[in-house]
Formats: C-alpha cells, structure tokens, sequence
C-alpha cells in the first residue's frame, strides 16, 4: 500500500502514553481546583439537611435560593461588597501609581545601590502582617488614622507594591532598547519616555499590576480587622467571620456569602483579561 502523506509522521506508542499521561494529569489537576468551588454551590443551593446528611450527596437534592436572599436581609451583605470594592480600588490605584516610577527607575536609569535596592524589596515580601500590625496600629492611633478606608487602602498597596514593582521592572526590561535611544536622540526627557513609549508598550504588565494589587486588597483580612472598629466600614472579609453565632452556624448562608465574595474577582479578572490580550495587540502595532 502507497502512503498518500509520504511526509507525515506516525505517532510512537510512547508519545501516545506521555500524551494520555499529560491530559490525565491536566484533568486531575482541573478536577481538584474546580470540585471546591462547585461543592460550594451545592451546599448553597441544597437545603442544609442533605449538605448534614453522611454520605452528603454529589449533586443538589433541590434547588433553593433562599441563602442568597437571606443573606442579603439578615446582614450589610451588599455594604461589605461595597467596601471591600473601595479598598481593593483605592489600593490598586496607589500601586499603579508607584509601581510605574519604582519599576521604570529600577529598569532604566543607572545609580549606585539599583541591585541592592531591588533585593531589599524582595525581602520586604518575606515580612509576616502580623510582625509589623502592632506598630502600624500605633502609627495610626496617633495619626488620628483608625476607622478609615484609605489609610486601610494605603497598607494594604504597601505590601502588594514590591511584587508589583517588580512585574513591571520585567516588563519594562523588554521594551527594545531602540525605542528608547531614538526618544532620547530626538531630545526627550525621561518622563517623556515613560508616559509616551514605555506605557503604551507595557500595558499587559500594568493590567497585570491592577489584577495582583486588586485580590491582594479584596482577600485582606488583618489590617482590616484591626485598622477598622465601625460595622459600617467593614469589608466583606472581616463581615463573612460575623455570620458565625453560638447558637447555630448558617452552612447555607456561609457559602452563599463565599460563592459572592469569590465570583466577584473573577469576574473583575474576566473582564481585564480582554484588556490583556488588546494590550498585547497594540504594543506590538506601535512596536
């Protein structure tokens, strides 16, 4: 018989096993990080009797949305939302703001001690919350700081700020060097090649910046409980921990306040990951 594809090459045995194997394990790996997240809703969307029942079973028995409209009468459920949005906003905000000179100074100007600045905020990120909450707390006592969003905000950017910095200062690192001779050569300053090649050629990385300093605010949990007193400034983070009582532990209304604490970010992700992918586009056209 006369092979039609004389050039085509026949898949071996054993590539057929390394491929079974690598699917396998992508699937298994997909299973284990999707189940939570689908076990979640089941035992927000089933009555608590079968979530308590031993073997609980593995898919919802009925259908109930009465957690979520609960959830919304019982407690400031949509204030904590509303709260943790403004801090994560606010944090992401002042990261943007000094991750773009920090990264964009550690990447392209040359100065003594730029090595041994960029190792010390890698070690900042080694720092523990709970090692400095005390001191900060003071700071802010005597600042007349306490029980306010945006000096939250502010803590919560400081420790999100040294990664970011160092996201950008990689992407800042492949913008072609040409790029920026010909700006220098034509008489423009620093700032303005910055704000007119390096930006629009780094916006992957600044939406990349947005994302990190944006969960990093939205999952705080420390400096919030500490940082704020009043009920009507708490974020979500610290408001989810109030819904547990001696009496009774509402399952039902436990996961529908983590099914909406979770949805949101991904959905935030969702959204930018489409400014990802036109970002990467339009640097590579004003390339």
């Amino acid at each position: 018989a006369i092979d039609a594809h004389p050039n085509s090459k026949r898949i071996k045995p054993g590539e057929w096993l390394g491929k079974i194997a690598l699917y396998g394990t992508v699937i298994v790996v997909a299973l284990m990080t999707i189940f939570p997240i689908y076990w979640m809703l089941v035992c927000t969307l089933q009555p608590n009797q079968y979530t308590m029942h031993y073997p609980p079973p593995l898919f919802p028995q009925e259908i109930n949305f009465k957690p979520f409209s609960s959830l919304f009468a019982e407690h400031p459920m949509g204030l904590w939302i509303k709260n943790s949005f403004l801090i994560a906003l606010m944090a992401m905000l002042i990261c943007l703001a000094l991750a773009v000179p920090g990264a964009y100074t550690l990447s392209n100007l040359r100065w003594k001690g730029r090595s041994l600045f960029g190792l010390f905020l890698l070690v900042t990120q080694m720092l523990p919350e709970i090692l400095i909450i005390i001191p900060i707390y003071i700071i802010y006592r005597r600042l007349g700081m306490l029980d306010q969003l945006p000096p939250l905000s502010l803590v919560d950017a400081a420790f999100a700020l040294p990664i970011c910095v160092w996201i950008l200062k990689n992407v800042f690192d492949t913008v072609p060097p040409e790029c920026l001779v010909a700006a220098v050569v034509v008489g423009a300053n620093d700032l303005s090649v910055l704000w007119q090649i390096v930006l629009p050629l780094s916006t992957p990385g600044l939406v990349a910046v947005a994302v990190v300093s944006f969960f990093s605010a939205w999952n705080e949990y420390l400096f919030a409980v500490i940082l704020l007193s009043s009920g009507s400034l708490q974020p979500a983070s610290v408001g989810l921990t109030t819904l547990r009582s001696i009496a009774d532990t509402p399952i039902e209304q436990y996961m529908a306040a983590g099914t909406i604490f979770s949805i949101l970010p991904v959905i935030f992700y969702l959204s930018m990951q489409r400014y990802i992918i036109s970002g990467l586009t339009a640097g590579a056209v004003k390339g």
